[in-house]
């Protein structure tokens, strides 16, 4: 007899195919750049500086003793804030988010490498990255736990249905009273107390003899 294969447990690898991580980070990737690529270029518009791919791609201008690096700083800062977002929507889960806010910083260090040929040298550049890689593991760890903590709605009209079933209900259990009375017998709660209410006649729920329900006179009733 073949041996039964162990479902796989809850958060394996195998829900995560290599494919899947592989576009997950580069969209990521892409959307890291987009944001950097828009902020620079609003940047230089303003500041009436030059604009050129050596501001995303590069690391000589992030300096910490010029007005111009540290604006290039915060800008990537922000670019932090929206892997946020991104990591959010795209992965969702919490204990995932560590992997891929450094994958994503490691590949902008090779990038930047690549581009301008050597490794970068500026204490800034790599402040700055140390900065964006904490503000994206904090800020992406509390936002995917605070959605796999939202309570999960069904969806549908549950607590409406729900009434309309207990008025129903109600309505029959009703119905069904009315009529045992009319018949002369008794409604199912009276038979089960052991007696029987309304006109005609009725026995125990012993069988101990019959007896009718009359009415009381006044001077009955005042004795």
């Amino acid at each position: 007899m073949a041996r039964r294969r162990k479902p796989p447990r809850a958060g394996a690898a195998n829900e995560l195919p290599p494919l899947r991580i592989l576009g997950q980070i580069a969209a990521l990737q892409s959307i890291y750049y987009a944001a950097a690529l828009v902020l620079m270029l609003f940047t230089t518009l303003v500041a009436g500086t030059r604009f050129g791919l050596d501001l995303v791609f590069g690391w000589a201008d992030l300096r910490g003793d010029t007005t111009q690096g540290w604006l290039m700083g915060f800008v990537w800062l922000c670019c932090a804030g929206v892997v946020i977002i991104a990591m959010v929507t795209l992965i969702g889960r919490s204990k995932l988010v560590l992997d891929f806010a450094l994958t994503l910083h490691f590949v902008h260090l090779v990038v930047v490498t690549l581009y301008t040929g050597l490794v970068p040298r500026n204490v800034a550049w790599w402040l700055t990255m140390a900065a964006s890689s904490a503000v994206a593991v904090s800020g992406g760890t509390y936002g995917c736990r605070w959605r796999e903590l939202r309570p999960i709605s069904f969806g549908g009209n549950g607590g409406n249905g729900g009434g309309g079933g207990g008025r129903n209900t109600g309505n029959a259990e009703g119905g069904a009273d009315a009529a045992a009375t009319q018949n002369g017998g008794a409604a199912p709660g009276d038979e089960e107390m052991g007696f029987s209410r309304g006109r005609g006649r009725g026995r125990g729920r012993d069988g101990a003899g019959e007896y009718e329900m009359v009415g009381l006179k006044k001077s009955d009733e005042n004795r």
